[in-house]
C-alpha cells in the first residue's frame, strides 16, 4: 500500500512538472507561427511575390524550420485545388494565410472571417468585394494592391507608337483586376479619341486564337495583370510580333516574357510589404479590420529593345536606359 501511494504521489509530482512546462510554452513570445501559403499558379510575377513575402519573413528573424512553419501551396490554375487548399488551411488551424492573386484571396476568404488573412497581387480589394473600403478594410483581410500606373503605361504605349487610332485589350473574363485595369485604360484612350477593341479569354487554352484575332483589329494591344496571360505570353508575343505591332504589358516579367514594354509594379516590392504587414498582425497584435491596404510607391521602366528594334520603333532618348536587348 505504501509502494503504491508513493507511486501516485510521484506521478502527481510529474503531472505537475509537464502541466507548468505546457503553460510556459503557451506563453513563450518565441512560440511558432504556422503560415499558410496559396500562390494562384506558377509564373514569375507571383513567385517573386512568394519569395518577397518569405524574405521580409526571414528578415525580421521568422524563418521556416525554426520558428515559423511554412505550408506552401499552389493551385495551378484551377479553382477547384484552391478550394481544396483552403479547406487545408483551416484544417491545419493555420495562424495566418498569405494568398497570392485575387482568386486565392477570394478562396481564403469563403472559409473563414477569424483568420487573418493578408493578400497580395490584388488590384482592388473593394471590386473584388474582400474588404468594405482600401483605409478600413473592416474584416480579417488587408494586403498589398498591384494596381499599375495605367496613365503612364497608356502614355508609353502611345510615345512608342503615336499614330495608333485602335488599341486592342487581352485579358481573362472572370478575373476581377484584369477588368478593373482594362476599364480605367479603356476610358483613359477614348477621352483621347481612340478607339478600343478587346477579345476576353477564359483560361490560357483559348489565349492563341484570341490573340490571332485580336492583332488584326489593331494598331497596339495592351495585355495588363492577367495571370492566364502572363502564362502564355510567349504566345501573345508571337502573335503580335507576326502582326508588326507593339505589345504593351502590366509588368517587367511580361516584357522579359516577350511584351515589348512597361512601366509597372515591382511584385517581389508587394510581397516584401505584405511580409512585415503579416509580422505586425502575428507578433504585435494588429487587426487587419483597421490595416489600409498598402499600395506600391516605386514604378519602374523596361523596354525589349530587340523586339522594338524587330518593330522598328525607335526608342525615345529619355527611356534608352531602360531597354535591354537579347544576347
Amino acid at each position: 500500500m505504501k509502494k503504491v501511494l508513493r507511486l501516485l504521489s510521484l506521478l502527481s509530482i510529474l503531472c505537475l512538472v509537464f502541466t507548468g512546462c505546457g503553460s510556459e510554452d503557451a506563453e513563450n513570445p518565441n512560440a511558432e507561427f504556422k503560415i499558410g501559403i496559396m500562390q494562384l499558379m506558377d509564373h514569375e510575377a507571383l513567385n517573386q511575390a512568394q519569395d518577397g513575402f518569405i524574405d521580409a519573413l526571414a528578415d525580421n528573424g521568422y524563418v521556416d524550420g525554426e520558428n515559423i512553419t511554412l505550408l506552401l501551396e499552389n493551385g495551378q490554375g484551377d479553382t477547384n485545388n484552391l478550394s481544396t487548399i483552403a479547406d487545408k488551411f483551416m484544417a491545419e488551424e493555420v495562424d495566418l494565410a498569405f494568398t497570392i492573386a485575387t482568386p486565392s484571396t477570394q478562396a481564403m476568404a469563403g472559409k473563414t472571417t477569424s483568420i487573418p488573412i493578408v493578400a497580395t497581387a490584388v488590384t482592388s480589394f473593394t471590386a473584388a468585394g474582400l474588404v468594405q473600403s482600401d483605409e478600413q478594410p473592416g474584416g480579417n483581410i488587408t494586403g498589398t494592391s498591384d494596381m499599375n500606373p495605367i496613365a503612364d503605361q497608356m502614355e508609353l504605349l502611345l510615345t512608342l507608337c503615336p499614330d495608333a487610332k485602335t488599341v486592342g485589350f487581352l485579358y481573362t473574363a472572370s478575373e476581377d483586376n484584369s477588368i478593373l485595369q482594362c476599364k480605367i485604360a479603356r476610358e483613359y484612350l477614348e477621352a483621347k479619341g481612340i478607339a478600343t477593341v478587346e477579345r476576353t479569354i477564359i483560361n490560357t487554352n483559348d489565349v492563341q486564337q484570341a490573340a490571332t484575332a485580336l492583332v488584326e483589329e489593331c494598331d497596339a494591344v495592351y495585355v495588363p495583370t492577367d495571370n492566364n496571360c502572363a502564362s502564355a505570353m510567349p504566345t501573345i508575343s508571337e502573335a503580335t510580333m507576326t502582326a508588326g505591332i507593339p505589345l504593351i504589358v502590366g509588368e517587367t516579367n511580361n516584357v522579359k516574357a516577350g511584351g515589348t514594354a512597361t512601366v509597372g509594379i515591382t511584385y517581389y516590392g508587394l510581397g516584401y510589404q505584405a511580409g512585415l504587414m503579416a509580422i505586425d498582425i502575428l507578433v504585435n497584435g494588429a487587426d487587419p479590420a483597421t490595416m489600409p491596404i498598402q499600395s506600391s510607391s516605386e514604378f519602374e521602366y523596361c523596354l525589349n529593345g530587340t523586339l522594338l528594334d524587330q518593330l522598328g520603333i525607335e526608342i525615345p532618348a529619355e527611356l534608352q536606359q531602360y531597354a535591354f536587348y537579347a544576347e
